[in-house]
């Protein structure tokens, strides 16, 4: 992938959010849904910005909403699918798309830069942090459209590291933030209250 060239993104919210009871890509976040937080770090680095949910969703009208192409919320390599199958579609189809959760508002402001230059035609680059692979947070490249779609036709097939066992991948790693309380992976979830706390404590101290 020549690293000048800036992929689409795809922010995943097709998921349930069981474990914080509500659609985190809405939890606000400093008076912002998560969602947009993240729309805003990815902007001057992609070229499109796209929400991975339902059409009803509540971001519609502020976002552009992709839906899955496969039925039953599969999990986020639904999400990865769809962005990927939207850009074959597309008459100038860039290689890679890049997908990220939809709750993880401090993502590297060198993120897209920094994953491109390690980019390929087969390989999936993933983002990492202290020795930790995050493979949410990615480049694919479009050839492996057609591979995933007959990969989730399996419903025992949603975990995606599984999926990324079978083709040529690699991590980049980017350096840990500063935390109030100690260092903070810039790629961390948020899945509690006490998660979104945190968050917002980073947010207020505005140098991220």
């Amino acid at each position: 992938m020549n690293p000048d060239a800036r992929p689409p993104a795809v922010i995943l919210a097709g998921g349930l959010s069981r474990r914080m009871g509500t659609d985190k890509a809405i939890i606000e976040l400093g008076g912002t849904p998560l969602a947009l937080h993240i729309a805003r770090r990815l902007e001057p680095q992609v070229s499109t910005v796209v929400l991975n949910a339902p059409l009803d969703h509540p971001l519609a009208g502020t976002l552009t909403l992709l839906p899955d192409t496969k039925p039953d919320r599969p999990g986020p390599l639904a999400g990865v699918l769809a962005g990927l199958r939207a850009c074959t579609e597309d008459g100038e189809a860039p290689t890679h798309i890049l997908t990220t959760p939809c709750d993880t508002p401090f993502l590297p402001r060198d993120l897209v830069t920094r994953l491109a230059e390690q980019a390929d035609s087969g390989t999936i680059v993933m983002a990492a942090c202290a020795g930790r692979a995050h493979p949410v947070t990615a480049l694919w490249p479009l050839s492996l459209a057609d591979d995933l779609d007959r990969w989730l036709d399996d419903p025992d097939h949603r975990r995606v590291f599984d999926f990324v066992a079978r083709h040529p991948s690699r991590t980049v790693e980017f350096a840990l933030l500063d935390g109030p309380s100690g260092p903070v992976d810039p790629f961390f979830n948020i899945n509690t209250p006490e998660d979104l706390a945190l968050a917002a404590t980073l947010l207020e101290r505005g140098d991220l």
